[in-house]
Order: C-alpha cells, then sequence, then structure tokens
C-alpha cells in the first residue's frame, strides 16, 4: 500500500523510532544491556555533576511517588542515594517502565557511547532516502519516543548514512504526555503548530496508533522485520518501508 501524505493534506510525518525507524533488536540487545552494564559506574562516576545529581534527584522523587502508589519497589536509603539510585534504575528496566528519569539517566550513559564510538545509532536501509524525500517535498519530520530527547538525537547523528538530524524539525518525549494517550498527540501538534488532522503518525504499537488516530490524527503501522504481531493491528493501515510513504 501506498500512503501519500501530500495528496491527503498532511503536513507533518511523525515517527515512532523502536520498530519503526530502527530495528527492535538494536534497541534491546544492544542499548539497553549498555545502559545495565554501565549504570552503577556512571551514577557512581557523576553523582556530583549536575547531570547526575539531577537523575539522582529525579529518580528519588519518582520512587516516593512509586511507593504512595503501593508499588514495591526497592528501598531508597538517603545515606546511599547512588545505590539507591541503581537499585531503583534497574527495577524500573525489569518492568520496563516508561520513566522519564531512568530515560534522562540511560540517555546520558548512552551519550558517552556514542561519543567514544562504543554506539552508533542504526535506522532502517529505508529511513534515510524516505527522510530526505519527505523534507524535499516540505514535509516536517517528527519524531516521538519514549527514549529521552537527548538520546534520540545521539541515535539519528551517528548512523552509517550519516547525521539525519538535520532532516527532523523537533524530537519528543514522554514529557509531552504518554504515548498511549490521545492529549499527548493533540499537545505535539500544538507544539507544532499544525491541526492535529495534519499530521501522520507512524509506529509499530496499536495502543500507540488507537490513541494518536483518537486524537484526530491519521496513523500507519510500520511492519518490520523482528516486531510481533499484536491484536488489533488489522484494523490500521500498514507498510513495511517508508518507501511506501509517497
Amino acid at each position: 500500500m501506498t500512503i501519500r501524505p501530500l495528496a491527503a493534506g498532511l503536513r507533518v510525518v511523525l515517527l515512532d523510532i523502536e520498530g519503526t525507524t530502527t530495528p527492535i533488536a538494536f534497541v534491546h540487545e544492544h542499548l539497553f544491556p549498555y545502559a545495565r552494564r554501565h549504570l552503577g559506574a556512571w551514577l557512581s562516576g557523576h553523582a556530583q555533576s549536575p547531570d547526575g545529581g539531577d537523575v539522582i534527584r529525579a529518580l528519588s522523587a519518582e520512587h516516593a511517588m512509586a511507593v504512595g502508589r503501593g508499588d514495591q519497589a526497592p528501598p531508597w536509603h538517603d545515606d546511599d542515594v547512588v545505590e539507591s539510585a541503581r537499585r531503583y534504575a534497574l527495577w524500573l528496566m525489569d518492568r520496563d517502565r516508561k520513566s522519564s528519569a531512568l530515560k534522562d539517566l540511560q540517555g546520558l550513559i548512552w551519550e558517552g557511547a556514542y561519543q567514544a564510538g562504543e554506539l552508533r545509532g542504526v535506522v532502517f536501509p529505508d529511513v534515510a532516502g524516505a527522510m530526505a524525500r519527505w523534507r524535499r517535498e516540505g514535509l516536517d519530520i517528527v519524531i516521538y519516543s519514549s527514549g529521552s530527547e537527548l538520546a534520540q538525537r545521539r541515535l539519528f547523528e551517528s548512523t552509517a548514512d550519516g547525521d539525519l538530524t538535520p532532516l527532523i524539525s523537533h524530537f519528543f518525549d514522554t514529557r509531552v504526555g504518554p504515548k498511549v494517550e490521545a492529549d499527548s498527540y493533540r499537545a505535539i501538534a500544538a507544539a507544532l503548530r499544525q491541526p492535529v488532522e495534519r499530521v501522520l503518525f507512524v509506529s509499530d504499537a496499536v495502543r500507540e496508533l488507537a490513541a494518536a488516530q483518537d486524537a484526530g490524527c491519521h496513523v500507519v503501522l510500520s511492519v518490520r522485520p523482528g516486531n510481533p504481531a499484536e491484536p488489533g493491528s488489522d484494523r490500521f493501515e500498514r507498510v513495511t518501508t517508508f518507501a511506501e510513504i509517497a
């Protein structure tokens, strides 16, 4: 199936990352394990830095809210905030919680790895060419991911196809709102100063597509190698390559 954004009056291509621009395997087999391996060392080495202090305080505040909700999170000890932060971050990772503080921490860990050349961003082979074509046609390309804005930027600026960030006009993370809530997509459209009906959202996640559709966006399911089948996916138009968004 071919989706023609301009013919449909669309002006924004809003892209998920994992399973859409980037293989799920890269995230789960490289990015997440790297952050887990370096978690303790990064927190110990940066606890007194502005970034480290901000992350630890944010984790502490989230921990207090989690305990208040009744979550059985590991205890937090103010006399050892580095170890408390490490244990709580691992607890969040084990449960795939969409924690802003955790995403910031992961992004900071990955930033050092990208700068050192230990990590390079990975995108599917059709992504760079499609982005360049969309920009030539006057479409805005926007990223919305649960990963921090910093992590998003580092991924796209270090791909084998070169730095793709000049093609991307905006990056949004979950500070704009959860990806499974319609108001998040309305907020993105408002930030872009575009009517929500002019936004095409591409994702592999059915709940995200449903939320964006409820907000008034056009939506397309991304079907990529390695993406698991999800119940309800047959209700959405689908593409297997960005070449189909022409």
